[in-house]
């Protein structure tokens, strides 16, 4: 079958991609050169503003109730507890207020086996040798021609060379590793842990059954290292007692964003796109977004109800957001990895007193938990980003209010309008006449908490952002006109 779109990787970026256009009648082929899915825990958080996005899936839930749930963290300095940090205070804010842990191998099962039941299989073992525009040969000696190619294959992405894009950026000196281990001691407490020493740096990520995701840095560098080149220094005096390594890497910290991420029908998310330091949990998350900002968009144009102009928009909205990502993680890994005397002062002594301060501030908390969470992207820059009313700007995520649940009918993956009010009589024949849903939310101090303003229009795309916040009815029409929608 010739596809709609022909999706490169099938890693969490690609499978959510495929995931979305299925769910929107797209026809998708997925190829992935592994032979099988991952088996090792890789990536494990899963922030708050995913875990909104996976809802309309019915995704949500099933990771929620089989992850562990992190709230705070715990600042070490050369073994001697600093501070406990309430990170992610935000219950007001998404039903999600917490960072959730679940290991990549069993998302990407869960995913995998989604996308199966609703009839696409990953074709695994298959290699895309040749991209010429959107047709690629396979070296099966398949051709497949689609109209789009998304290229979520990875730092070593063919098809960002396809299309010739630049990965510019560079490569730290520091070598760390990664180990999924079983372990004990008073650290492996199903919290998470972030400890500093004179020369080493070591984070513990809590997993379920006695077992841990440690992250640390290697003096040593070279080929076919193993657990045994690791410094126990910093274990011994964390108390960590490990038992039983389940599998072990080492990288090297990369940061790079591509030159562009579309060529006219082919475009590049994930990894393939961008890749920086772990700092944060950020990854796997922001590919997972490129993902959905990217599948309706394709959606809208494959079935009629768009022009292909709009396709722009991904760049324009998900380009200027990896940039700041990397350069804020950027900072903040070369202050974790530094040797400087200056830069060891402030991270082992200056930052757990600061920190430990400052969280418990309120406004600071929500503020960490509005940016690790993802709820702060924003694409007010975009150009299908109108309007302000209240606090809320086009561009802006949908603010959640609980007592009104109105993400429920996000669950259609269609445009929209909100109102907290009641709806005009102009209001409601404009939204007949665009064949749009209307839905209208009583009023209350918790939707001018959130930042509405009463009676006023929210047109919400498929992927729960605003694109026009206004107060004039007559608005939306023009507002549909300019972004070329189509019922």
């Amino acid at each position: 079958m010739d596809p709609d779109v022909l999706v490169v990787g099938a890693g969490p970026t690609g499978l959510v991609l495929a995931l979305w256009l299925t769910r929107m009648k797209v026809r998708v082929r997925i190829v992935d050169t592994a032979a099988q899915a991952g088996t090792t825990s890789r990536a494990v958080a899963v922030h708050a503003r995913t875990l909104e996005l996976y809802e309309p899936l019915d995704l949500a839930q099933p990771l929620v109730d089989a992850g562990l749930h992190c709230t705070s963290v715990n600042l070490w300095a050369r073994g001697e507890h600093a501070a406990r940090v309430e990170l992610l205070a935000g219950a007001e804010l998404s039903r999600y207020p917490y960072m959730l842990v679940y290991p990549q191998d069993q998302h990407e099962h869960l995913l995998e086996q989604r996308l199966e039941q609703a009839g696409v299989k990953v074709e695994r073992g298959v290699k895309v040798v040749e991209l010429q525009g959107t047709t690629a040969t396979l070296d099966t000696g398949e051709r497949i021609v689609a109209r789009f190619v998304a290229g979520c294959d990875g730092a070593h992405s063919v098809v960002r060379h396809s299309i010739g894009a630049e990965f510019p950026g560079g490569t730290y000196s520091h070598v760390f590793y990664v180990a999924d281990v079983a372990a004990t001691g008073p650290t492996i407490n199903g919290e998470l842990h972030v400890a500093f020493d004179d020369a080493d740096f070591l984070a513990i990520f809590p997993m379920s059954n006695n077992r841990a995701r440690l992250i640390g840095d290697l003096e040593r560098e070279g080929d076919n290292l193993t657990w045994d080149d690791v410094s126990h220094r910093i274990l011994s005096r964390m108390k960590v007692e490990v038992t039983h390594v389940n599998w072990f890497s080492t990288y090297r910290v990369h940061h790079r964003v591509a030159s562009k991420f579309q060529d006219g029908a082919r475009f590049l998310l994930g990894d393939a796109a961008h890749i920086h330091s772990p700092v944060g949990g950020q990854g796997m998350n922001t590919g997972i977004g490129d993902a959905i900002n990217l599948a309706w968009k394709l959606a809208a144009v494959v079935h009629g109800r768009a022009n292909e102009q709009i396709l722009a928009s991904y760049s324009d909205e998900r380009m200027p957001f990896a940039k700041r990502l990397v350069a804020t993680t950027d900072r903040l890994f070369e202050l974790l990895a530094s040797d400087g005397s200056i830069a060891k002062t402030v991270r082992d002594d200056v930052i757990p007193h600061v920190m430990s301060g400052l969280s418990r501030i309120q406004a600071v908390r929500r503020f960490l938990f509005r940016t690790v969470s993802q709820i702060e992207i924003d694409y007010r820059g975009s150009p299908i980003s109108q309007g302000r009313a209240g606090r809320v700007h086009g561009g802006d995520r949908l603010p959640w209010v609980e007592t009104a649940n109105n993400f429920a009918p996000l669950k259609s993956l269609d445009w929209q309008v909100h109102v907290f009010g009641e709806p005009s009589q102009d209001l409601r024949d404009v939204c007949a006449e665009l064949s749009v849903a209307l839905h209208a939310f009583p009023w209350s101090d918790a939707a001018h908490h959130a930042g509405f303003a009463e009676h006023a229009a929210y047109f919400v795309r498929p992927d729960g952002y605003v694109g026009l916040a206004t107060r004039d009815p007559h608005e939306l029409a023009t507002y549909w006109d300019v972004c070329r929608l189509r019922p």
